[in-house]
């Protein structure tokens, strides 16, 4: 005999994650009739407009919008040529710790390190306003030959071009670099597997922050400096000691959290990340909740995100610390099976919410 009652059950929180991946999976579209900064900062935008719009027309062999670098195999030889480049437009020119020169150099070897590469030399391509004071263009160009000669890689060509005067907000810069990657390394997000241990090298928004402060848009008094740096000694050490490392990437514009979400939308698999084993400094913690943002969202343009077989994690994270750019490294989660191409963040407190990708641009212009 029924009792009459009807019993309702709430959503549980993987039905709610499960609805979330249903809308997540769908291919990115460009819906926009104009560009936006959010175009430029490596979050959802930035996505739907490379997947919408550039890969398909370049589309060929070569290309992998998911890669730091192309890998071009060389006729003969026990090594392959890792080919990138970037550009840089940074507001403003100089900020604490740093400036568009050094972050040029600095970026552009991180992008070759990511494949695994040697960086052999790079070009620099200048684009100048009218009316920029050679002053600062004597201290960029210094900056830039001071960064080549601590990262030992020559700049080997280059470019100089003058716009009119409010063309160009004074200074921007284009810089390709090439690498050898040796034929043993193989490097990519389809060799990730569940199980894998993910490993981040360091504290983590401290150029975004930097750069805002620079900007004089807050009256802060936080002591934060760009963590620009060459990591391509530090990759070198870390293959050394966990020779099966699955990817590596350095989590620049859109911060830690894009990247991850950028992986497991590639390998259809989940990552489960600890909020209290992410390194992030009190200032830059501090400066995020003043300004709403989330320090998982910020650029770095000094740190990397490393996957790696469980068994070789603790031997990887060593590697890492020993080197003066991985010392605060940390493993901060683990590669999941479901729910397939989503980012989880377990946060302090016990429970687990879906980190996603960067939305908007909190930060234009920040390299």
């Amino acid at each position: 005999m029924s009792s009459g009652r009807i019993e309702l059950s709430l959503p549980t929180q993987l039905d709610r994650m499960e609805r979330a991946r249903v809308v997540r999976d769908a291919t990115p579209r460009l819906r926009d009739e104009h560009v936006t900064l959010s175009h430029g900062s490596g979050g959802k935008s930035s996505r739907a407009l490379i997947e919408s719009i550039i890969l398909p027309a370049f589309n060929n062999a070569l290309l992998d919008g998911s890669a730091d670098s192309a890998i071009l195999r060389m006729p003969n030889d026990s090594e392959r040529i890792a080919f990138t480049t970037d550009s840089y437009v940074v507001s403003p020119l100089f900020f604490p710790g740093g400036d568009i020169g050094k972050l040029a150099v600095n970026g552009t070897i991180n992008d070759l390190a990511m494949s695994g590469a040697r960086p052999l030399a790079l070009s620099v391509g200048l684009i100048l306003e009218e009316g920029l004071d050679m002053a600062i263009l004597r201290r960029v160009i210094a900056s830039i030959a001071a960064a080549a000669a601590l990262a030992g890689v020559p700049i080997a060509t280059g470019d100089t071009k003058v716009v009119q005067r409010g063309k160009a907000d004074g200074l921007f810069i284009n810089t390709s670099g090439v690498g050898a990657v040796p034929n043993h390394c193989r490097l990519s997000m389809d060799l990730i597997q569940p199980g894998d241990a993910v490993l981040l090298s360091g504290f983590i928004g401290d150029h975004g922050m930097a750069v805002m402060l620079a900007r004089e848009a807050l009256e802060l008094d936080a002591d934060i400096e760009t963590d620009s740096a060459p990591l391509h000694d530090l990759v070198a050490d870390l293959l050394a000691a966990a020779p099966d490392t699955r990817t590596i990437k350095d989590p620049t514009r859109g911060g830690v959290a894009s990247t991850l979400n950028e992986i497991a939308s590639r390998t259809k698999l989940a990552i489960s990340i600890d909020e209290d084993r992410v390194p992030v400094r009190i200032t830059v913690r501090g400066a995020c909740e003043i300004l709403g943002l989330e320090p998982l969202h910020i650029a770095n343009e000094g740190k990397l995100v490393a996957i790696v077989p469980r068994v070789q994690a603790d031997a990887a994270l060593s590697a890492l610390r020993r080197h003066a750019f991985g010392a605060d490294a940390a493993i901060i989660g683990e590669i999941l099976r479901e729910p397939e191409g989503m980012v989880l963040l377990r946060t302090g407190i016990g429970g687990s919410r879906v980190l996603d990708m960067l939305v908007g641009d909190p930060l234009p212009r920040i390299c």
